[in-house]
C-alpha cells in the first residue's frame, strides 16, 4: 500500500541503470537520499529502494551540481558543445568541481536511517525543462510487497 496517493518530486537523478538507481527525491514532502538495492547477481527487486533524509547542506550542494549537470545536457543536446567537456560547461566547471568535492561521500544513504520502499517513477511535468535530454521524473513510494 502506498504511503501517499501523491507523487513526489525526483530532484537529482545519480545513477541511471534501465531507470533511476540513486540521487534525491521526496518522501513524505522532504528531500531523501535513494539507492536501488537492485546489483548483477543479486536476487533483488529492481525496484526496491533504500531511503534517508538529506542533510539541508547536502540537498542544496546536490541541486546546485544538478543544476550545472542540466545546463551541459541542454548544450550537448542542442548542439553547442563538444561531449568532452562532460559533465559541465566551461564557465560552470571550477565550481562542478569545488561541489564534487564537497559532496564527496555525502551522497551516500545513512544505513543507521533507512527505510526500505518500493518506487514506481513516471515522467513529471516541469516547465522550467529545457525539452532537452533527461526527462523530469516524480516517484511513487509504497511499502515493498
Amino acid at each position: 500500500m502506498a504511503d501517499s496517493a501523491m507523487f513526489e518530486i525526483v530532484y537529482t537523478c545519480t545513477d541511471w541503470y534501465d531507470g533511476p538507481r540513486a540521487g534525491i527525491a521526496n518522501y513524505c514532502g522532504q528531500p531523501h537520499l535513494f539507492a536501488s538495492e537492485w546489483a548483477d547477481g543479486r536476487e533483488l527487486d529492481s525496484d526496491t529502494f533504500l531511503l534517508s533524509p538529506a542533510p539541508m547542506d547536502v540537498f542544496e550542494l546536490a541541486l546546485e551540481d544538478w543544476q550545472i549537470w542540466r545546463r551541459w545536457e541542454t548544450a550537448f543536446h542542442l548542439g553547442q558543445i563538444n561531449p568532452d567537456t562532460h559533465p559541465a560547461l566551461p564557465e560552470d566547471l571550477r565550481r562542478h568541481e569545488e561541489l564534487t568535492n564537497l559532496l564527496e561521500g555525502r551522497l551516500l544513504v545513512d544505513e543507521a536511517a533507512t527505510i526500505r520502499k518500493r518506487a514506481d517513477f513516471q515522467v513529471r511535468v516541469d516547465s522550467t525543462w529545457s525539452g532537452q535530454g533527461f526527462r523530469p521524473l516524480e516517484v511513487l513510494w509504497s511499502d515493498p510487497v
